[in-house]
């Protein structure tokens, strides 16, 4: 810096901006050339970025980038990888061997309960609960009542073909909605639930008769319930004589089912799952502690 009056003699202060508050003036020293050159170096980078990777969001998409990088690209070359590592662990043992002789093997079986419990998260947990004990409409599946049997294999076709999903090997079987279709009137819905809530020492509509509810079950029910109303799982018939009650065993509850009918859907997971891990599902809900 130089006097203003004598140029080319050098001032004793600094060189400031002309600003001043209290005393206390603003200098004009330049920036460091470190941080210069730092600043350029990430504009430049900046713009190769842009230039090379997905970085632009447009209308229905966004900018490609001159290398082609996709995340979802990537993330699916792993997923390959993790698949292909399964295979090697065993996964191919598993799809070529039966449910009982996975259950027999005691390798085979670690490996189809750790896949099972995984595959149980991804894909069950969502309706039948975290736990399996399931909800209103959605059955327990770690107690010993099974609508489409219990054992192992059984467990394993409705987990491929599912319960009403549509599947051609699904299981196929309609509660009938005896008051909405005009089979019963209300009086008999009323006594036909009284009597069948009976079966478990529940408490039923008040004023509904249980001889009649009894003649009324007998003429339109034991065809699928059978005479003991014990259920049949060839027809997913539940078994009303005990305390597990798939929607609710309060007298309306069973009112509403016996007048409008049960359809619930299980969905066929053949073609969304691969073998290995349809079998691995099937020992892993068998293993529960519910599964005969």
């Amino acid at each position: 810096m130089s006097d203003a009056a004598n140029p080319g003699t050098p001032t004793a202060g600094p060189e400031t901006t002309g600003h001043e508050w209290d005393g206390i003036a603003e200098y004009n020293n330049p920036l460091p050339r470190w941080w210069l050159y730092g600043l350029y170096a990430t504009i430049v980078w900046a713009f190769g970025y842009w230039i090379a990777y997905p970085a632009w969001p447009l209308v229905s998409g966004y900018t490609g980038g001159l290398l082609g990088y996709s995340q979802r690209a990537t993330v699916l070359h792993e997923v390959a990888a993790v698949r292909r590592e399964r295979d090697a662990r065993g996964q191919a043992q598993l799809a070529s061997a039966s449910v009982g002789e996975i259950r027999a093997d005691p390798a085979l079986l670690r490996l189809a309960l750790a896949t099972g419990k995984a595959a149980f998260g991804d894909n069950c947990a969502a309706c039948h609960g975290t736990s399996a004990t399931g909800r209103t409409g959605y059955p327990n599946l770690q107690d010993d009542e099974w609508l489409w049997g219990g054992s192992p294999e059984a467990i394993e076709r409705t987990i491929r073909y599912g319960a009403r999903s549509g599947h051609g090997e699904a299981h196929v079987g309609d509660m009938p909605a005896f008051g909405r279709d005009g089979v019963l009137t209300r009086g008999e819905i009323e006594a036909v639930a009284s009597y069948v809530l009976s079966l478990s020492g529940k408490p039923g509509v008040a004023g509904a008769k249980l001889d009649t509810g009894a003649e009324i079950f007998a003429g339109n029910c034991a065809a699928c319930h059978g005479a003991s109303a014990k259920g049949n799982p060839e027809m997913g018939a539940p078994n009303l004589s005990d305390a597990v009650w798939l929607y609710g065993s309060a007298p309306e509850q069973v009112v509403a089912t016996v007048t409008n009918g049960r359809k619930g859907v299980m969905p066929a997971w053949e073609g969304r799952l691969d073998a290995a891990t349809i079998k691995a599902l099937a020992v892993y809900v068998h293993s529960l502690g519910g599964g005969r």
